[in-house]
């Protein structure tokens, strides 16, 4: 990670803190429209902002002077371009005298993600040793202790939840907002992997580069909401007809542009799924005005090779590039294979 993200889901940790010891009310407004959380006093899982909002008004009123906060440990990471996490430890100093539980360590999870230009708070989960004194006692050391141990199980538990979280997130940042297949970040990543491991194996990777043609027509003539649509059938043809191996990857690359990736395939193999998509393109018979045939059609550049060590795995795009290019010069709607 690089030390300007440090500084920045610092920054963010800081300002979470600063306004929660301070029992400032402002920090609602940081909280993200898709909250998720609880809190270490309540068994009560929270799935909604509004929830939250509560929660946190119910523990400025129940404490409302400014309380320390103490952090012991912390731990910044970066989950994607636009989510980020910290995990805390630390010793909460209540207004009141109270030197047992300020010794207990409190443990925080923040999510943050980028939404709308700001960074909100879309996680929170807080797990604090709490408890009555039982009979026999003047402090609650019983309790803490056992509410300790408690703890633990709970901390393990939510941190598996965290970690499914997580994954979702991750999801959710490979994924194209308008298309939902795969986009391109998450096809660099698989494609840096993927080749990394072909060259290893001495085994063909494929690529299929497609453009729609003459597109800028398309959401001139039709509009870009019609656009939208168009792309979005692209993108469930090319997942059903060229992503049917458990390997294969389709992405959006950018624009009209879209990938299949196709790991361990020769040029004869990936030459026939790019006539499979092609011909299933054609099927759905969108309407183009603009378009030489009247439809929506697709120009395809195929490259395929076996990874060497003084290659990189830009090749491989520069190469499908070139042929798609050919393809639209050649006069679209066409399939051309890059040379060897």
């Amino acid at each position: 990670m690089s030390p300007e993200r440090q500084r920045l889901i610092r920054l963010l940790f800081d300002e979470y803190i600063e306004m929660y010891a301070a029992r400032d009310a402002r920090l609602v407004t940081r909280f993200s429209d898709n909250f998720s959380g609880f809190a270490g006093s309540s068994d009560q899982l929270i799935k909604s902002r509004s929830d939250w909002v509560d929660v946190t008004l119910q523990d400025f009123a129940q404490v409302p002077g400014r309380i320390g906060i103490d952090v012991v440990d912390l731990f910044p990471q970066e989950l994607s371009d636009d989510v980020v996490a910290v995990t805390a430890f630390f010793h909460i100093r209540l207004p009141i005298p109270d030197a047992l539980f300020a010794r207990e360590t409190a443990r925080l999870v923040l999510v943050f993600r980028h939404e709308e230009g700001d960074w909100k708070i879309a996680h929170s989960s807080i797990s604090i040793p709490y408890g009555l004194a039982r009979d026999g006692e003047v402090y609650p050391v019983g309790r803490l202790q056992q509410r300790n141990l408690e703890l633990e199980a709970l901390v393990e538990e939510r941190t598996q939840a965290l970690a499914q979280a997580n994954q979702r997130l991750q999801l959710i940042s490979n994924t194209d907002g308008l298309t939902g297949i795969a986009n391109r970040r998450y096809f660099d990543q698989t494609l840096a992997r993927e080749w990394a491991r072909t060259q290893r194996t001495q085994t063909p990777l494929s690529l299929i580069m497609l453009d729609v043609d003459v597109f800028k027509h398309f959401n001139d003539h039709y509009g870009h909401l019609a656009g939208d649509a168009c792309l979005q059938a692209l993108a469930l043809t090319l997942a059903q007809t060229g992503g049917r191996r458990e390997g294969d990857l389709v992405a959006r690359f950018g624009g009209e542009e879209f990938v299949v990736l196709l790991p361990a395939s020769d040029a004869q193999a990936a030459m026939e799924v790019a006539r499979q998509i092609q011909q299933a393109i054609q099927a759905l018979a969108l309407p183009h005005e603009g378009a030489p045939y009247g439809i929506v059609t697709v120009s395809f550049g195929v490259a395929s090779l076996v990874p060497q060590r003084d290659q990189a795995p830009e090749e491989l795009v520069r190469r499908a590039d070139r042929a798609m290019y050919r393809a639209k010069q050649g006069g679209r709607n066409r399939i051309e294979l890059a040379p060897d």
